[in-house]
């Protein structure tokens, strides 16, 4: 899960969950024997999870736990039923029929307008507020951006913690380069830490975590006057700026 598909730790956890309750269902205490389990199992014990969750949608996490945990014995060469992936079915969502919400032109200015105030970390805010609204980067990816990640002759940012645990190249744009320089040249803490973005809070010399960069991004919201929490936001305010811009999909 983590070295091939990249899932992160706390998607692993709960899948680890989900495939132990699958398996003291099928064995209780006896021996594990992945080739004894029989597709009308799965399917029992998929109508038996059905019943912890309150939205059809949550139990797409069961189907791709199960089929994940087949598929990689598979993968090592055991036997194992060949209608236990099949045995589930990933249940309807439609709730993305339309695009996702954005924010407006107004809204994307009105929060540019409201960076650059005085005060504790707010270069910090304004340069993670940046790397969300420019390059459109999760929570963890800007959490996760090295000092070795910037190539500034070149304009560039390397992403190396992506979702799908792979390398991206990215363009540096000059507004996020600029509130990047200004945070490390006035308000970054002196460390031997490689990070970007430290917290200035015990535990000290330690960078930020994907909840810190949530909260910074929801805070820029409140201070704009802005009504939104969700920092994935920026995210598909970016990819609907590049469709209008005439990227593809």
């Amino acid at each position: 899960m983590e070295h091939a598909r990249g899932l992160v730790p706390k998607t692993r956890s709960m899948a680890l969950r989900i495939i132990g309750r699958l398996l003291t269902e099928c064995f209780g205490s006896d021996a594990i024997n992945i080739g004894t389990i029989t597709p009308e199992q799965v399917r029992q014990f998929f109508a038996q999870e059905a019943l912890r969750y309150s939205k059809p949608s949550s139990l797409a996490s069961v189907v791709a736990s199960l089929r994940g945990y087949f598929r990689y014995h598979v993968s090592l060469g055991d036997h194992v039923h060949g209608g236990l992936t099949s045995a589930m079915a990933y249940p309807a969502n439609w709730k993305q029929s339309a695009l996702p919400k954005t924010l407006t032109t107004e809204e994307v200015t009105q929060l540019v307008n409201a960076l650059g105030r005085p005060g504790p970390s707010m270069r910090r805010a304004d340069a993670i507020v940046r790397c969300a609204l420019d390059l459109g980067l999760r929570s963890g990816e800007i959490a996760h951006l090295s000092l070795d990640d910037i190539d500034w002759r070149a304009s560039t940012l390397t992403l190396r913690h992506t979702k799908g645990a792979r390398e991206d190249l990215l363009p540096l744009p000059a507004t996020t380069g600029e509130a990047i320089a200004a945070y490390l040249k006035q308000e970054r803490p002196r460390t031997t830490n490689r990070a970007i973005f430290m917290r200035i809070m015990a535990p000290l010399d330690q960078p930020v975590g994907p909840d810190l960069v949530r909260k910074t991004i929801r805070q820029a919201y409140a201070r704009a006057g802005l009504p939104y929490t969700r920092s994935h936001l920026l995210r598909h305010t970016m990819a609907n700026r590049l469709l209008a811009g005439g990227s593809s999909l």
